[in-house]
C-alpha cells in the first residue's frame, strides 16, 4: 500500500490490521530509517497492552524494510500482574527485517530520581536548523535539526554530539514511539570525529522512554538531544544517546550498536 511521506508523525507510525505501511523518502540507504522502524514498534507494542507502557525495547535491525507494506507480528511471552513481556517481528517477503522484545509494565509507587544532568543548550531559538541539503539521507528532509556541538565531518574532535531535534511535522500525540523517532534522527557521533562519511548502520537497538514525567514547555519545542561515542573497535560501535525536554526532563535514553561498513 502507498502512503503519503507528508502525513504526520504520529500518522505514519501507526500500525493497522497487523500491518505496517513504510512510505517513501523516509529512508536511510536501501531501508527506513531506525527511528521509524523503532518508532512503529513501539507503537505496536504499546497498542497490544493499553495500561501498560513501554519500559523497554531491545531491537536487532536484521535488515532493511523497504517502502511497501511489512507485516507487524507480535508474541506475548509472558503476562504477569504488572509486567508484560512482548516480542515483535515486522516481516517483509517472508523475510524478518526486525525483531525486538518490549517490557511493558504499570505504574508503581517509587522514589524518582535522575543522576544524569541536562545538557547546557543555548535556547532552541537561538540555533539555526542545520542544512542538510543532498548531503544528508533522504529521511533527514522530515526533520529540524539544530545541532550546537559536533557537527559533522569537522576532523579530530570529541565524540559527542548534541542539540535540538524534533520532525517538522509531528502531529498530536508525543509519546514513547514520538521518543524512538526522535533519539535516532542524528548521525553517528562517530561522524563527529570523522572527515568524511562512511557507511554504517545500526545493528542493535536498545530503548528506555521515561514518559511518566512532563515534556513541559512549549508542545510545539523541539527536544534537547547528546549522545556520545562509548567505544570502538573492529569495525563495531557503541554509543549513548539521551532526550531531553526544553525545561530539563529526562525523557528516553538508548544504546546503539553500530557496524562499520567501510
Amino acid at each position: 500500500m502507498s502512503v503519503d511521506p507528508l502525513l504526520p508523525l504520529d500518522v505514519l507510525l501507526d500500525t493497522s490490521a497487523n500491518t505496517l505501511a513504510v512510505p517513501p523518502t523516509w529512508s536511510q540507504g536501501r531501508g527506513a530509517f531506525g527511528g521509524f522502524v523503532t518508532g512503529a514498534m513501539v507503537r505496536a507494542l504499546e497498542a497490544s497492552a493499553p495500561d501498560r507502557p513501554l519500559r523497554s525495547l531491545t531491537a536487532e535491525l536484521c535488515g532493511p524494510l523497504v517502502e511497501g507494506d511489512a507485516a507487524v507480528e507480535l508474541s506475548v511471552l509472558r503476562a504477569g500482574n504488572a509486567v508484560t513481556t512482548t516480542a515483535i517481528r515486522l516481516m517483509q517477503h517472508g523475510e524478518v527485517q526486525a525483531h525486538g522484545v518490549g517490557v511493558l509494565g504499570k505504574m508503581r509507587a517509587s522514589r524518582d530520581r535522575v543522576e544524569l544532568g541536562a545538557p547546557a543548550l543555548p535556547p532552541w531559538r537561538d540555533v539555526p536548523v542545520a542544512q542538510i541539503g543532498d548531503v544528508g539521507p533522504s529521511f533527514a528532509q522530515h526533520w529540524e535539526m539544530r545541532i550546537v556541538r559536533g557537527a559533522p565531518f569537522g576532523g579530530p574532535s570529541e565524540g559527542v554530539v548534541e542539540g535540538w531535534v524534533q520532525p517538522k511535522r509531528p502531529g498530536t500525540r508525543r509519546d514513547a514511539a514520538y521518543l524512538a523517532a526522535c533519539i535516532d534522527c542524528y548521525y553517528p557521533t562517530l561522524f563527529a570525529i570523522e572527515s568524511a562519511p562512511r557507511p554504517m548502520a545500526t545493528i542493535a537497538f536498545t530503548f528506555q522512554p521515561f514518559t511518566s514525567l512532563p515534556l513541559g514547555g512549549d508542545p510545539a519545542a523541539p527536544l534537547a538531544y547528546r549522545a556520545r561515542l562509548v567505544a570502538s573497535e573492529g569495525g563495531y560501535c557503541v554509543e549513548f544517546r539521551e532526550l531531553w525536554s526544553e525545561d530539563g526532563h529526562l525523557l528516553a535514553l538508548n544504546q546503539q550498536t553500530m557496524v562499520i561498513i567501510k
